[in-house]
């Protein structure tokens, strides 16, 4: 004898039904983690080994630490392009001073950033001794007039031996 379920395709598959109820069981038995599940057993810890979710917070990189880095780094290209070499040993000056902020500031709770203040002051370091020497050594240049004069014969020549009539082709 069959029994009438109903007039709806679903009611009639069996297989159907069975799925729809063993469902209808997980959502009601299904669990919503509160803040005792989360924190279960920590009551049996000591109280300096208790976490305490809601005052955990994610730690920051110190922004003296990362400009000093920046300034470093800039300061190490500028040095290298030569020309304005007073500019990098501004920014690695710079760059020192807030290095050694950032390293005071990475040991204070919450706040990170050693490596990076530590690289900063390294690369600020290395452009302000770079920066340096070629100030110096374009000072002596400068002011040594027989280096002065050797220069201005070699331009000299280089301008002589230069051939007077280049042809240049149109595209």
């Amino acid at each position: 004898m069959s029994e009438n379920r109903g007039s709806h395709p679903m009611d009639q598959d069996p297989d159907r039904r069975d799925h729809d109820r063993d469902r209808g069981a997980d959502d009601v038995n299904r669990r919503v983690d509160t803040d005792d599940d989360r924190n279960a057993g920590v009551a049996d810890r000591h109280p300096s080994q208790r976490i305490d979710e809601e005052r955990v917070k994610p730690a920051k990189t110190s922004a003296a630490a990362v400009f000093s880095l920046v300034c470093g780094l800039i300061a190490l290209l500028i040095v290298l392009v030569v020309v304005p070499a007073p500019l990098a040993l501004v920014l690695s000056i710079i760059g020192i001073i807030l290095g050694i902020v950032g390293v005071k500031m990475s040991k204070r709770i919450g706040i990170t950033g050693k490596g990076v203040a530590i690289s900063g002051i390294v690369l600020s370091v290395i452009a302000l001794l770079l920066s340096a020497a070629v100030i110096v050594g374009f000072t002596t240049f400068i002011n040594n007039d027989q280096a002065v004069e050797r220069l201005e014969q070699q331009i000299q020549k280089l301008r002589d031996e230069a051939p007077s009539d280049v042809n240049i082709p149109n595209p």
